[in-house]
């Protein structure tokens, strides 16, 4: 998604997207455009006959202005 200047983080669940916006531009000194969040729900996943649950999460999509990346190799 990088090439449509979108990069996706997993985020607090109680945080909203001004926060998310704020703390992405402060920890990685670029400007951002759009956030977009979404909860992911429990999952039930089988391992043979014994069963475990995922726990639910937050994500965050955003987008940046044009000009800014962010390298999360470095």
């Amino acid at each position: 998604m990088s090439q449509y200047n979108k990069y996706v983080f997993k985020v607090d669940k109680n945080a909203n997207k001004i926060e998310i916006a704020k703390a992405i531009e402060k920890i990685f000194n670029v400007k951002v455009k759009d956030v977009n969040t979404l909860r992911t729900k429990n999952e039930n996943k089988r391992f043979g006959v014994r069963s475990a649950r995922k726990k639910a999460f937050k994500k965050a999509i955003v987008t940046l202005e044009s000009g800014y990346s962010i390298n999360l190799l470095d």
